[in-house]
């Protein structure tokens, strides 16, 4: 059996808006951060609320060992001493397990907390869930969260290479 191609195309777009209507929407500045508790590359729970007081980077990346995420952990990981002259910590988040994340840390000698959302539940909640073919995977979102635990800055389009400096810039501009 032959699909005409305009049967396709019809299909396609109507998928298309049925996405953009029933998609979720990330917390917006200025609006409490979801809460979560999540396991660590360590296998220790780690919830948000640890980090009252503290400035949190959350930020949520597709796939351990992949390219363009070990490039956005290492500068992470470099600007690191940055992050903790300003109180600020970093938790990194995707859809891999805990191991696999222990494995990453291990082998990219990475020293800061990546949680394991195996189940998805945060991604939504941060509307960063992405289908990545039969897969779904975290968006490359990230989130400044304040020591009160709000959001104070979203970022949707990301770079990996240049992400960590434009999140330092942010914070420089947040804590002021």
């Amino acid at each position: 059996m032959v699909i005409p191609l305009r049967t396709i195309a019809v299909c396609l777009a109507l998928l298309a808006l049925t996405s953009l209507i029933f998609a979720g929407s990330a917390p917006s500045v200025g609006s409490q951060a979801p809460e979560f508790t999540l396991n660590s590359q360590e296998g220790t729970p780690v919830s948000l609320k640890d980090y009252r007081g503290k400035w949190v980077v959350l930020y949520f990346y597709p796939k351990d060992f992949t390219s363009g995420c070990t490039i956005e952990a290492h500068n992470f990981q470099r600007d690191l001493a940055q992050y903790q002259q300003k109180n600020v910590v970093i938790l990194g988040v995707s859809v891999d397990s805990a191991d696999s994340h222990k494995q990453f840390c291990a082998k990219e000698g990475l020293n800061f907390k990546l949680l394991a959302d195996t189940d998805h539940k945060v991604s939504s909640a941060y509307d960063s869930l992405t289908n990545f073919g039969l897969l779904k995977v975290a968006s490359r979102h990230t989130f400044i969260i304040n020591p009160e635990g709000k959001v104070a800055k979203a970022f949707t389009e990301v770079n990996p290479n240049q992400h960590s400096a434009e999140v330092l810039a942010a914070l420089a501009d947040l804590q002021k």
